[in-house]
């Protein structure tokens, strides 16, 4: 199925300013917003593919990479200069083409060659057939904004790589013969290019280790690890934000069978939300409210992330007033304080149109001492 233009799905230009992206999103994620259509699986949908897109184009270095790559510049992991180096080397553009191996043979260039750390869950070849430390994970974990206020618990499906049950974890090197492997040249590591813009990265044939097992298991292929998948459900700390690391003790990976197995870390990315925000500790809502209840003053209810509260309004009120609801924002459970939340009141005038709505605005328009614009001066 063909990716979709995220500049589409928010209905902009590609030359659109970040303001107009900000603007974009906020008018469709009102009308696609969960909350507002509860129970339609097309709005829900909807709705994550414009928070994807915003998320993207919103931040400076990921609409970089967008405008450059496309989605593949959005995982996880994406390395920029070895996609570079691959499609300067796949256009015939001067790196060389194909390697020379230690004894003077032109090996195939391989797509693993480049972006092997890029795809191996594991980053690093295996250094050793000892028992070697664990390895800490790192998983992207994305929150509505609402629920990282609140916390609460999350069950996730991740895949963490663990020794292959068949041969241990060696790869089928035990009683085995191996030999230098012939894509690095028993090095580890494979050169792309040459001169000041060479590369370095490691054998994905061989994992870094240089060699090859003859005949290794099957199982794993002789890398001795195996993808495990494993469901979670995780713990996550009311006021967590953009960027928060949440530890996982010994959900990560180990190296060999029975060794020290390393952390899972949940790395959280918000979701913006139609009509709240975030700065610090404190929340900012915008909230409609009629014409009278601006004129004559009331008392509304205000849905919080705690909760709804009664927020009152004061006569005379304008479009654009903000009113504070005291430590109803975010709370910081070390300190043991709460931010605000600051209600942002918005008049919402009446559909157009109407008869009713015409003849109440030229009452309105009557009731104006002078041109409300008059003091103005740039």
């Amino acid at each position: 199925m063909p990716q979709k233009d995220l500049y589409q799905v928010l209905g902009v230009s590609r030359s659109a300013s970040a303001e107009d992206i900000k603007k974009a999103y906020r008018k469709l994620a009102r009308k696609h917003h969960p909350d507002i259509n509860p129970g339609s699986k097309a709005a829900e949908e909807r709705f994550k593919e414009i928070s994807f897109a915003h998320d993207a184009l919103s931040d400076p270095e990921k609409r970089k990479l967008y405008d450059e790559f496309g989605e593949a510049g959005l995982k996880p992991g994406f390395d920029a200069e070895n996609m570079r180096a691959y499609q300067q080397w796949s256009s015939g553009g001067g790196l060389g083409g194909a390697q020379a191996d230690r004894s003077g043979s032109r090996s195939s260039f391989s797509f693993e060659d480049v972006f092997g750390d890029w795809f191996s869950p594991f980053g690093r070849g295996r250094t050793s057939a000892g028992a070697e430390p664990g390895e800490d994970l790192e998983y992207f974990l994305d929150l509505d904004l609402v629920d990282a206020v609140r916390g609460g618990s999350q069950t996730i499906s991740v895949q963490r790589p663990a020794p292959c049950p068949a041969c241990r974890g060696n790869g089928g090197q035990r009683n085995r013969l191996s030999t230098s492997c012939s894509e690095c040249g028993g090095q580890g590591q494979i050169r792309i290019g040459s001169g000041p813009a060479a590369l370095t990265r490691t054998c994905a044939r061989c994992g870094g280790t240089g060699r090859m097992n003859l005949g290794g298991c099957p199982g794993c292929g002789g890398t001795g690890r195996v993808m495990t998948p494993e469901r979670l459900t995780v713990k996550i700390p009311p006021g967590v934000d953009e960027g928060s690391r949440v530890r996982l003790s010994g959900k990560g990976a180990a190296r060999t069978p029975g060794g020290p197995v390393g952390d899972l870390y949940l790395v959280i990315r918000l979701r913006p939300h139609p009509y709240l925000e975030r700065k610090g500790q404190d929340l900012f809502l915008d909230l409609p409210i009629t014409v009278g209840e601006a004129m004559s003053g009331a008392i509304v209810t205000v849905p919080t992330p705690s909760g709804e509260v009664k927020l009152k309004i004061p006569p005379g009120s304008q479009s654009g007033q903000k009113l504070r609801l005291k430590g109803k924002g975010i709370t910081d459970e070390k300190a043991n304080k709460s931010g605000d939340l600051y209600v942002k009141l918005m008049i919402q005038l009446p559909r157009a149109g109407e008869e009713r709505a015409r003849q109440a605005a030229d009452l309105l328009e009557s009731c104006y001492d002078e041109n409300p614009r008059t003091h103005m001066r740039l």
